[in-house]
């Protein structure tokens, strides 16, 4: 009767074999991670679900922020870019030396730095009531060559003594300073603050401490607004957008004259609109989406124009270098 079995279980497994090998080959294609990554057009957040406000305008149009559709380098996907059109492999190294979470959270201060921005330029241009009651700036990259104790994502208060609000101040107390010469920091980790230091050193565009920082900013406004982040989403390239969509949602006019309008750009405090990478994925995707109206910085103008004569596109690409500039724009529409 054993025999009977084994023979029975034995001539099973025989049978299937061939399948079970072939399955697990497949899963193990699709698990395995290689260094690379894959671009492909993206898509549109429609900002209008993504703005609360109280007794906000309605739009007829669409305002929203284009994305770059990003896939991780597993054999299957980066085989199905040789023959998917606009699909593109590029390797991790070229997208960030950071590990992913590293990158994330870094990306994740620069969405914050954004929405903020937006928020602070589009009440301003509205005249609604806004004042920056407080800001954080945060240590979000340290050079390879960096002579330093501070560590990623410390909160940089104090550079010998002085306040420092913005990179600008920053750069200008470093150059009053010689190569060589030992900065005092002063930093915020956790609920401790902290005495560190970082001397300054020679490079090809000047004398430098090696540090990168993005601030996040406090303040109060009216009327009060929440911006409905994903987890999932980062990074800065929505601010033009964001600010446009903040902007139309606190003034009755609607400078989307009902039109579907996507576009892309990061922007500063002072409402400049700056370059952003992955263009031709956001203009396909926008594309794709039937889009009417795609906004670009102007940095990104000349590569959108190649990409829409390539690719035969039909829509409208305006380029802008500052967000009021976007909005007259807009109302020539």
């Amino acid at each position: 009767m054993i025999n009977k079995y084994y023979d029975k279980t034995k001539n099973f497994i025989k049978e299937i074999y061939p399948s079970l090998i072939a399955a697990v080959i497949v899963i193990l294609l699709f698990v395995i991670q290689l260094p690379y990554k894959v671009y492909t057009p993206g898509g549109m957040v429609d900002l209008s679900k993504r703005i609360k406000i109280d007794n906000k305008y309605e739009s007829e149009g669409s305002l929203g922020m284009a994305y770059v559709s990003v896939i991780n380098g597993n054999i299957p996907y980066l085989l199905m870019s040789y023959i998917i059109p606009n699909w593109d492999i590029y390797p991790d190294e070229a997208i960030s030396d950071e590990d992913f979470e590293t990158t994330f959270k870094i990306d994740k201060l620069a969405m914050q730095e954004s929405i903020d921005n937006a928020t602070i330029n589009a009440y301003k241009l509205a005249k609604k009531p806004v004042e920056v009651t407080g800001q954080d700036i945060h240590i979000t990259y340290i050079d390879k060559d960096a002579k330093t104790d501070v560590a990623l994502f410390d909160i940089l208060l104090k550079i010998d003594g002085q306040e420092i609000k913005n990179f600008d101040q920053m750069r200008d107390l470093i150059n009053d300073h010689k190569v060589g010469d030992k900065l005092s920091l002063e930093v915020k980790r956790g609920d401790e603050i902290l005495s560190k230091e970082a001397e300054i050193y020679n490079t090809e565009d000047g004398p430098k401490i090696g540090l990168a920082i993005t601030p996040t900013y406090q303040y109060d406004e009216d009327p009060k607004i929440e911006f409905l982040a994903k987890e999932s989403e980062s990074g800065p390239s929505g601010g033009l957008m964001m600010s446009l969509a903040i902007y139309n949602s606190l003034v009755p006019e609607d400078i989307t004259k009902g039109k579907k309008i996507i576009g892309t750009g990061t922007i500063d405090l002072e409402g400049n609109v700056g370059e952003i990478g992955g263009v031709k994925y956001k203009l396909l995707g926008a594309a794709n989406k039937k889009c009417e109206v795609f906004l670009v910085p102007k940095g990104n103008y000349e590569e959108a124009q190649k990409v829409k004569e390539e690719k035969n596109l039909n829509i409208n690409i305006i380029s802008v270098s500052t967000l009021d500039e976007a909005i007259t724009e807009l109302r020539k529409l």
